[in-house]
């Protein structure tokens, strides 16, 4: 769980970079930023809203051969021990954003580089490290009283409402290369930021297996159980799914198949299909792990239950009651109309 409400910037260092495949410069500041009391609360709030709230994915730095060759692996490994080599450390990150700048499309921008104490991770607090980029102006109107009247400017500058791009690096498991947040507004360069810049990797933690298991669970629904029996039976998969994965705190891999897989004949596919499949999605060893909560609701958001008919009717099933499909709803075959039917039951129509 992250809670970043008491967190406080202790120190903040301002710099700029330009597109070093279009020649444009850099300009480094030689000293920490002095912000003052009444900017300080705007400033937190502009670097750590994108980070708060939102189901996350964490990273770690990673290198192919060894972390000792990951430049901001190092960097952040010498501030943490040393918090007074700070303004040399954020010129030294500035510089390497700069050296990933080669793409055309990369924007030039003011770079924030802020050192964070009290940052609560799991309950525990943690210094960190934040890495910030503004890359988009925009327009606002300036006043200024002139003699008898009073004048307006068209000017440019940094909007507080959104950041373009960031980062937080918590000083934790530092051997496996730290844990990492990274947030990116501007789509259309992202490969820049997280695998040039940031140079990570996603980490294998229970928010990742739970997400990940549940992409498994709806791409096999689709693939395998749809085929071989019909849509109904596609969403009572993946609404059982859910289900189990909402009322347990732990995975254990035979008991969710014993819950979940009503045809005795799925289960070999299930087992197959993973053993096929399961390294696309991470899985492939997995048996057993701690759920995430966090990741079920948003899976459980972005599953739709629709039934959708050839007649132009819609049949919503609910993630939530997960029983009701298999009590309330039957599928048949009229012989006269050479039609399939669904007969639902119920006992009074609700309102909207």
């Amino acid at each position: 769980m992250l809670n970043l409400y008491n967190a406080h910037i202790e120190l903040l260092s301002i710099h700029r970079v330009g597109n070093k495949s279009r020649s444009e410069g850099y300009f480094l500041s030689e000293k920490p930023y002095a912000y003052s009391d009444e900017l300080a609360p705007l400033l937190k709030e502009f670097f750590l809203k994108p980070f708060r709230g939102k189901e996350h994915n964490y990273y770690h730095f990673a290198h192919e051969t060894d972390l000792e060759f990951h430049t901001l692996s190092e960097l952040c490994k010498q501030l943490f021990a040393e918090p007074k080599s700070f303004q040399d450390v954020a010129r030294k990150i500035t510089l390497h954003l700069y050296d990933q700048s080669q793409h055309p499309h990369i924007k030039s921008g003011e770079v924030y580089v802020a050192y964070f104490s009290d940052l609560q991770l799991d309950n525990q607090k943690i210094d960190g490290l934040g890495i910030f980029k503004s890359e988009l102006k925009h327009e606002f109107l300036q006043f200024e009283e002139k003699e008898n009247n009073l004048n307006l400017m068209l000017q440019q500058g940094v909007s507080l409402n959104k950041l373009d791009k960031g980062c937080l690096i918590f000083n934790t498991n530092q051997e496996d290369g730290y844990k990492v947040l990274s947030v990116d507004a501007n789509r259309y360069d992202s490969k820049y930021w997280l695998e040039s810049f940031l140079a990570v990797a996603q980490l294998h933690d229970d928010n990742f297996l739970t997400k990940n298991y549940l992409k498994f669970c709806k791409d096999f629904a689709k693939d395998v159980v749809l085929p071989a029996e019909d849509k109904k039976e596609e969403v009572m998969f993946l609404n059982k799914s859910v289900n189990y994965f909402a009322k347990n705190d732990d995975f254990e891999e035979s008991k969710f198949i014993n819950e979940v897989i009503q045809n005795p004949d799925l289960i070999p596919e299930f087992k197959n299909y993973k053993v096929e499949r399961g390294p696309k999605y991470s899985i492939e060893d997995l048996s057993e792990f701690s759920i995430a909560n966090k990741a079920v609701s948003v899976a459980r958001k972005n599953m739709r239950g629709i039934i959708n008919l050839d007649t132009n009717i819609q049949i919503k099933m609910d993630f939530i009651n997960s029983d009701s499909a298999e009590k309330f709803v039957e599928k048949g075959w009229d012989e006269e109309k050479q039609m399939y039917y669904y007969l639902v039951y119920f006992n009074k129509e609700q309102r909207s």
